[in-house]
């Protein structure tokens, strides 16, 4: 049987947690999961595991409510946008 490198892990990918209770994600789960530096994750237990989820900082509704500036009617819109005519 060929050993395999330091790297390569058999059922799972494990780390060891820090004094500080510090892990590593391995990189093959942050490649998979699209997680980069700087990511918040949020933790959580579910029937005794420990689950991360990632979280967006912002909230992308958030992020883009009240940017538009249009004073009338949500009817006044629509008519702008299609280009009818006033008192159809």
């Amino acid at each position: 049987m060929e050993t395999q490198g330091r790297n390569h892990y058999h059922r799972g990918m494990n780390s060891i947690v820090s004094e500080k209770g510090q892990v590593t994600i391995p990189k093959a789960l942050r490649d998979r999961l699209g997680i980069r530096a700087g990511q918040v994750l949020d933790f959580e237990e579910e029937d005794g595991r420990l689950v991360a989820k990632k979280v967006n900082p912002v909230d992308p509704v958030a992020a883009v409510w009240g940017i538009l500036r249009f004073r009338g009617s949500s009817d006044d819109i629509i008519r702008e946008l299609r280009g009818e005519a006033d008192g159809l």
